[in-house]
């Protein structure tokens, strides 16, 4: 198994990378992009069944990959904006008071999150991260940081559910 990883890898791993460099421009992306697509052939080794050629089934996935990263930077992007427009344009008292307990209620629920889970959160979030670098701060598994994002994006949406339509508001 071992063996036929490691053709697989030195076969495609160079034309992935071009590949990803030629859609996301950023050489360090792109081999995130493409190893993290190893790593996910490494843990589905058994499970995985690819229908045609393997070739064409690592290009689409390194595509799609490459895409949802292009999605997250736009979502980013929109929110930087959003956040720049807010700053030229302060609140009103209200809202004030509103963004207040919003950021209240989210600490608590942070704080409320298991110790590891929150850690990664806001090293992701706040310190904007990438799963590969909090991976190797914390020395954890790429998988287990995913994961653990996973699991704390789903606790707080679980928790601030409350304040989902104050959180509509203020956005708009």
């Amino acid at each position: 198994m071992e063996k036929a990883f490691e053709t697989v890898f030195k076969t495609h791993y160079k034309g992935l990378f071009a590949y990803a460099t030629s859609i996301l421009k950023d050489g360090e992306m792109a081999e995130e992009v493409v190893q993290n697509l190893f790593v996910r052939l490494w843990e589905k080794n058994r499970a995985l069944e690819v229908e045609g050629s393997l070739s064409s089934y690592l290009y689409r996935a390194v595509h799609n990959d490459c895409l949802n990263h292009l999605k997250h930077l736009k979502v980013r992007q929109t929110y930087q904006d959003y956040a720049m427009e807010r700053a030229e344009h302060p609140n009103t008292v209200s809202e004030d008071v509103e963004a207040k307990e919003l950021q209240s209620q989210l600490i608590k629920a942070l704080n409320e999150l298991p110790e590891r889970c929150r850690t990664i959160f806001q090293l992701s979030r706040f310190e904007e991260l990438k799963y590969s670098e909090i991976a190797e701060r914390l020395l954890l598994p790429p998988k287990t940081v995913e994961n653990e994002m996973g699991k704390a994006l789903r606790l707080l949406r679980i928790k601030l559910v409350d304040f989902l339509a104050l959180v509509l508001y203020i956005l708009m």
